[in-house]
């Protein structure tokens, strides 16, 4: 029967220099070419893995795109999203009040830019990989053709205060939303609907593939839920304790030592 790996990008499947190592690439061929699928599982935007995806020549038959931790899905082969789960846009000035009052930094997403209610030193560090236009605007809404996917909150020298403003958007708004860290300086924030590990779920069941058949592999918390939500759950040796705890298995190597190379190749048949 077949089966699906989901991967996380950074950490997990690209090096630390972003890319995919010549051994990790051939267990992930063979893995495809014994009749599997593979997702890519991001917390990435649509607009940013689809060219990092051309730039890495990452593409193979029936492979889909699992961006902003789960809340839209992308089938490469037919072009367009499956899923879209958009974060309401009543609760989006919500949201940003809230940063505003813990001073912290916030912006949310568009198919084609990204908007930030301040031009700051925490968009300019974001944007250093992302590399996608923004714009600046109080206003947040004015400017969201739909309901976005996601709001990320940057905080680059005060832990505790991202933290403060993370319990409370748990207390005001958790029965809706999510929040979890993609690395300490990144909180995620996206309806309690999507996840990675919603997402796990929903393309099994588009593709007809049982759970129990899917094979997921991350490093970081966001990656917690489609580790768990998975048959075979996979943490790289350089993730947190946490995120090792979750995982039926822990790679022998790191990210940057091709981890996944012997792990996935053992899981193809």
């Amino acid at each position: 029967m077949n089966k699906i790996f989901f991967s996380d990008l950074d950490g997990t499947l690209l090096t630390s220099k972003k890319e995919i190592s010549e051994k990790t690439r051939k267990a992930l061929d063979e893995f495809v070419e014994a009749g599997n699928r593979f997702a890519v599982c991001t917390g990435r935007g649509l607009d940013n893995v689809l060219p990092v995806c051309e730039e890495l020549n990452l593409s193979y038959p029936g492979m889909f795109l699992v961006c902003f931790n789960g809340a839209e899905i992308y089938d490469c082969d037919a072009k367009k999203s499956v899923l879209h789960i958009g974060i309401p846009f009543d609760l989006i000035p919500v949201i940003f009040d809230i940063a505003n009052k813990h001073g912290v930094h916030c912006h949310t997403y568009t198919p084609d830019y990204m908007v930030t209610p301040a031009d700051d030193e925490e968009i300019h560090y974001y944007n250093r990989v992302i590399k996608r236009p923004y714009v600046v605007t109080e206003d947040i809404v004015s400017k969201l053709p739909e309901e976005p996917c996601k709001v990320i909150a940057i905080e680059l020298h005060d832990h505790e205060k991202q933290e403060g403003f993370r319990k409370e958007i748990d207390e005001k708004l958790g029965d809706r939303i999510t929040t979890v860290y993609s690395n300490p300086n990144y909180l995620e924030i996206f309806m309690k609907e999507a996840g990675k590990g919603s997402a796990v779920i929903r393309l099994s069941e588009i593709l007809g593939i049982p759970v129990t058949q899917t094979i997921a592999a991350g490093d970081e918390k966001n990656d917690i839920s489609m580790i768990e939500a998975a048959g075979v759950g996979i943490a790289m040796l350089n993730a947190s304790d946490e995120v090792k705890s979750s995982a039926d298995v822990v790679t022998e190597s790191d990210n940057d030592h091709d981890g996944l190379a012997d792990i996935l190749l053992s899981l193809k048949d």
